[in-house]
């Protein structure tokens, strides 16, 4: 315990405790014995930091009543600062120097870079904070940074759909599935320790293009009896419009990617 905390400590303190661990709810006594402080004196402290992140944009306070109550952080992004995001990597995405060979889009500076990847995490979070995932799920391999960014979030753990199932994970179930953009019949693999029977999920990738590895995603989950809750990505493609999945959120839409006359094109979804 921290002997005689004056307010400034305190309120130092509770929002950093709160801000690392977005959406685990503490109990009040959690604080109460942390500083020895009365519980009236902690809700001045909450309600404080509460109005000041609300006033900047920095995410909510939410305050749950009764016995299994307790406070929680909520990372909403703030509207002005998202669009501001959504502007300059638009600018960043349209640089005709990201097409490589084969029509292909460089990404690894953005979705291996944490600041960019902090601020994507966030607003694919809002999309779906209502909803009460055991995990989150992703294929690898460049879904990974922006998947565990949405599972920290929900304060809940990330798995990772293999391509090639690995000795370390133990017995696996593997299926075959027909890639939605190069149309070629591939591979993935879970470990069975990984889920549980019955237990709900988030699918969050880094590109949507034919959908085909979602919904093998969406079909392993069938085979575990888990239910998917909703499915997030940071880009989809125009085209094809019809895909192997439906109802999913994306951030950018790929409107246009010209090899020849090094073009591309981007909107924003946000």
């Amino acid at each position: 315990m921290i002997d005689i905390a004056t307010r400034k400590e305190r309120l130092s303190i509770i929002s950093t405790i709160l801000t690392n661990h977005p959406s685990h709810l503490y109990p009040l006594s959690y604080f109460s014995e942390l500083f020895g402080s009365a519980k009236s004196t902690l809700s001045e402290d909450i309600s404080i930091i509460r109005e000041t992140l609300k006033k900047y944009g920095q995410g909510e306070i939410e305050v749950l009543m009764g016995a299994g109550g307790g406070v929680r952080y909520l990372p909403f992004i703030g509207e002005e600062e998202r669009a501001q995001v959504m502007r300059e990597l638009l600018l960043k995405m349209q640089n005709p120097s990201r097409i490589l060979p084969g029509g292909y889009i460089y990404t690894a500076d953005i979705f291996y870079n944490p600041q960019y990847v902090e601020k994507l995490s966030r607003i694919l979070w809002g999309f779906f904070y209502k909803t009460t995932p055991d995990f989150v799920i992703t294929a690898e391999a460049k879904g990974i940074p922006l998947a565990m960014g949405v599972a920290k979030l929900f304060d809940r753990p990330l798995v990772v759909v293999r391509k090639e199932s690995k000795m370390t994970e133990g017995s696996v179930v593997t299926i075959n599935y027909i890639s939605g953009s190069s149309k070629r019949i591939q591979t993935m693999s879970l470990a069975k320790r990984a889920v549980s029977e019955g237990q709900k999920t988030i699918i969050i990738d880094d590109f949507i293009a034919g959908g085909g590895t979602v919904r093998a995603i969406f079909e392993m989950m069938k085979e575990f009896s888990i239910t998917v809750l909703g499915c997030g990505a940071a880009i989809s493609t125009r085209q094809p419009e019809r895909k192997r999945i439906e109802n999913y959120k994306s951030l950018m839409t790929l409107e246009e990617v010209n090899e020849e006359a090094q073009k591309l094109v981007f909107t924003s979804n946000i």
